[in-house]
């Protein structure tokens, strides 16, 4: 497959043809008033937009692929051309283009960077059809029988964007469970949508019950999808003893009683049950550097 090709004999474009439409997340108000202040501080911009040049029956059309922050703050502040990388590319690499300047530059909330992942395993898998899940055997799958992402795109992606595999299958997966209405419900949501609330909605089976969630989180009635899953449920006055309810709160007060001796020593002759479990709930969580973490456990466990 060709590589997308640089123009080099542009260097800045009219602000006014350049094509916004057709990307995958909306501008941030809260976003382009940061670059608004940067442009007015410094009075210029120092990274050029990325851009892609189509021919569509004799006429030249330019797409912004990265940089939809940098073009809308230049256009407040009134300006009529901006800095410019021109590529003429195909339209999944123009996709990737956008994905990985959006994964790699910008702090993106949970929803945005589950919906990028979906995207560019969709997008890389139909560029590298070779490696899609299940093409080539056995070899080309995960142990887990059920895994439908290709190893190729799950180890390209993670060293691409410095995650662990582990992380990118998850996210990928959450996001390949939305669909387009649900997405803009949950963008629309007065509270950000976590990592975990995503992971939830993507086990939920019945169609029903998967749209109300989502509807009870877009409209802000419910905290998180437990939340709107326990409002759901019809009330028991008589509900069965949960065995690992009594065996955590048994932990809970143990732990809460120990002093930090003992918790260390606990933690450090538990060590190789306890880390594992540690990092997985960090991943999940999405609010921890996993190798940091790592590190730390590691500390602990050598005193």
């Amino acid at each position: 497959m060709t590589e997308p090709t640089l123009i080099q004999t542009k260097t800045s474009l009219p602000i006014d043809q350049i094509d916004v439409s057709d990307r995958l997340r909306p501008v941030s108000e809260a976003g382009v008033a940061t670059i608004i202040a940067s442009l007015k501080e410094i009075g210029q911009l120092t990274s050029p937009i990325t851009v892609r040049q189509k021919r569509r029956k004799g006429e030249v059309k330019w797409q912004v692929l990265d940089g939809a922050h940098r073009l809308a703050a230049a256009t407040e502040l009134g300006w009529t051309e901006i800095p410019v990388r021109i590529f003429e590319c195909t339209d999944d690499q123009a996709r990737i283009m956008e994905i990985d300047g959006n994964l790699s530059g910008a702090e993106l909330n949970p929803l945005d960077t589950v919906v990028f992942l979906a995207t560019r395993k969709a997008v890389y898998e139909r560029m590298h059809p070779e490696t899609k899940a299940g093409a080539a055997g056995a070899a080309a799958r995960w142990a887990d029988a059920t895994d439908t992402m290709s190893v190729a795109f799950v180890k390209a992606t993670a060293e691409k964007l410095v995650m662990s595999e582990r992380h990118v299958r998850r996210l990928a997966a959450a996001g390949a469970s939305l669909g387009p209405d649900e997405i803009a419900k949950l963008r629309s949501a007065p509270r950000q949508i976590t990592l975990k609330d995503l992971q939830d909605i993507s086990r939920i089976d019945n169609t029903v019950q998967r749209y109300d969630v989502v509807d009870a989180l877009a409209e802000g009635r419910v905290k998180n999808v437990a939340a709107a899953l326990k409002g759901a449920q019809p009330a028991n006055d008589n509900p069965d003893k949960d065995p690992v309810e009594d065996q955590f709160a048994a932990l809970a007060k143990a732990w809460s009683r120990a002093s930090m001796v003992a918790r260390r020593k606990f933690v450090t002759e538990h060590f190789s049950d306890l880390s594992p479990l540690v990092v997985d709930e960090a991943e999940t969580r999405d609010e921890l550097d996993i190798a940091s973490l790592r590190t730390a456990l590691t500390e602990v466990a050598a005193e």
